[in-house]
């Protein structure tokens, strides 16, 4: 339903995206498509809640200086930030980061960095989900996104977030599926990924049918190839990714280090893989592709093997509690949450933590406490359950550095580093 009023004046952003402004009765609205300083008179609500509302701005009175045309129609489905101009996303990532810091009573200060990025805002996306819509006029199936706020999907004709090899590969499989008359009710969506050469592996999931297991990707970081698969976790925007890990491995203070959260272990073995080191991680697909990895770096290459030996060579060091390569006796990589590996966390090391968006565990938190470790190093996709966790490390902790990464520029999203020093 579309509303007009006489400008609603846009405060400023959210870290969810959204402008923010004030309704006559008082009601906080959060608006799509609208930047500060900017007189909406016509939007449309998403959801309408008691004390809130979400919505779309569709008529604008007052533009922002900064306001430019997205590059794609389908822009508010993937990256609504396409709307401004990219210094001033910069800059707005910077003023949420600190307004988190702020809440959280951290004081940043000098500390504080500018926003890492290698300036590509768009086709950086190496994976890409695509819902898949029935053309009723055409009678064929179309590329679609979900319309944001809703379960409706939109067909698109054109995507720039992703690299371009994954939207031809998608239309080539979409194309494969007209030629054979099929239905877009069958399927729940196209899931492709790229490595850095271009290679396109995954495929289509199958309404009721178990998720397959795509052919890996292998890609090069900081001199090391890593195994993964598509439909697994991975880093979405490579480039940027390997800056971020430079600047981790500057402070790598010990010989000893831990990486909690490792995932497939490219931090960990990327910055640390000369040290004594263990990699903790609890899905036992990523811990796999982490065993993998580990024999990687000593050249013995599980992709280029094909005798039916995979399987016993991915157990070769795994009691399902720990494994310590037989080839490089310096690495140990433990199947677990990173709040039951305690007793891993010790006073002698430098301690890598990446946690998912909940943040850490407060029993790794007070573990850290216990044992202090002269370095943290806490990468974050949510800055704003880092904050909260920064401000209970900050009984022994001073923070060294802040630095804020780029990750995935034309949307809110932002990745922080923070360097923590024991006090």
């Amino acid at each position: 339903m579309r509303y007009a009023m006489n400008n609603l004046l846009i405060e400023k952003l959210t870290p969810g995206g959204q402008g923010i402004g004030t309704l006559p009765d008082g009601k906080k609205i959060f608006l799509w498509n609208a930047l500060p300083n900017e007189e909406i008179t016509e939007f449309e609500i998403l959801k309408n809640k008691k004390s809130y509302a979400i919505g779309v701005a569709s008529k604008i009175a007052k533009k922002s200086p900064h306001r430019i045309e997205p590059k794609d129609p389908c822009y508010l489905s993937t990256s609504p930030w396409q709307v401004m101009d990219y210094d001033y996303e910069l800059e707005q990532k910077l003023v949420l980061l600190q307004e988190q810091f702020r809440q959280a009573q951290i004081d940043s200060g000098d500390e504080q960095n500018p926003v890492v990025t290698d300036n590509h805002d768009f086709y950086y996306r190496n994976k890409m989900e695509y819902s898949l819509y029935w053309d009723h006029a055409s009678e064929s199936i179309k590329l679609a996104f979900h319309q944001r706020g809703s379960h409706r999907k939109i067909p698109i004709t054109k995507s720039s977030l992703e690299r371009p090899e994954i939207f031809t590969k998608a239309q080539q499989i979409v194309d494969n599926l007209n030629a054979r008359h099929e239905e877009a009710r069958k399927y729940q969506s196209l899931l492709l990924r790229c490595d850095q050469q271009g290679n396109v592996h995954g495929g289509l999931y199958e309404n009721h049918q178990p998720h397959p297991q795509f052919a890996p990707l292998t890609d090069t970081i900081l001199s090391h190839q890593y195994s993964y698969s598509p439909n697994g976790f991975f880093q979405i925007n490579l480039p940027v990714y390997e800056m971020a890990l430079t600047e981790i491995k500057k402070h790598i203070t010990t010989n000893k280090v831990l990486d909690l959260y490792s995932g497939v272990g490219t931090i960990g073995l990327s910055v640390a893989r000369d040290r004594e080191l263990k990699l903790v991680e609890c899905d036992k697909a990523a811990y796999a592709e982490l065993e993998k990895n580990v024999e990687m770096l000593m050249g013995q290459g599980f992709a280029a093997r094909d005798d039916g030996r995979n399987e016993d060579r991915l157990s070769l060091c795994d009691d399902r509690e720990t494994a310590v390569c037989p080839c490089h006796s310096n690495i140990s990589t433990f199947l677990s949450k990173s709040e039951d590996a305690l007793n891993h966390i010790a006073p002698d090391q430098t301690v890598i933590v990446d946690p998912p968006r909940a943040g850490c565990h407060v029993k790794l938190l007070e573990r850290l406490l216990d044992q202090k470790p002269p370095t943290i190093i806490y990468l974050s996709c949510n800055p704003a359950t880092q904050a909260r966790d920064l401000k209970i490390l900050e009984k022994f902790y001073q923070i060294q550095q802040i630095t804020p990464f780029n990750f995935f520029p034309r949307t809110p999203h932002l990745e922080n580093l923070a360097i923590l020093q024991l006090r």
